[in-house]
């Protein structure tokens, strides 16, 4: 028997409404998709389905309150909640810079600042 799951892809402006039917555990089709990204959208998400997640970290003695971070790579969905909770209970002493690791190996990779905070 077939199985149908209706998704919206995210990988582009256009946000396809794709249709993806699985037989046997197994990807069988891919409809909807306008572009090539979205028929990889449909597979990843069907076989392991990971998301980039952003988010801020509290600052301690800079010039504005928190840091606004993202993890490096993307990680499982089922991680996304482990790397909130961290993040919310972690503090980081400025001066903070673009690119600067906030937290090592967190579900398989780091977590980095994207903007710049200067001590004050």
């Amino acid at each position: 028997m077939n199985k149908i799951v209706e998704m919206v892809c995210i990988r582009c402006p256009a946000s396809c409404t794709l249709r993806v039917t699985i037989k046997d555990n197994s990807i069988e089709s891919v409809e909807g998709a306008l572009c090539p990204r979205g028929i990889e959208f449909a597979k990843s998400e069907i076989s392991n389905p990971v998301r980039y997640v952003m988010s801020v970290v509290k600052v301690r003695g800079g010039d504005m309150p928190t840091v606004s971070v993202i993890t490096r790579d993307p990680v499982p969905k089922d991680c996304i909640w482990q790397v909130m909770k961290m993040l919310a209970r972690i503090e980081v002493e400025a001066p903070v810079e673009v690119g600067d690791v906030i937290i090592r190996n967190v579900c398989g990779t780091d977590i980095i600042a994207t903007r710049r905070v200067k001590k004050v």
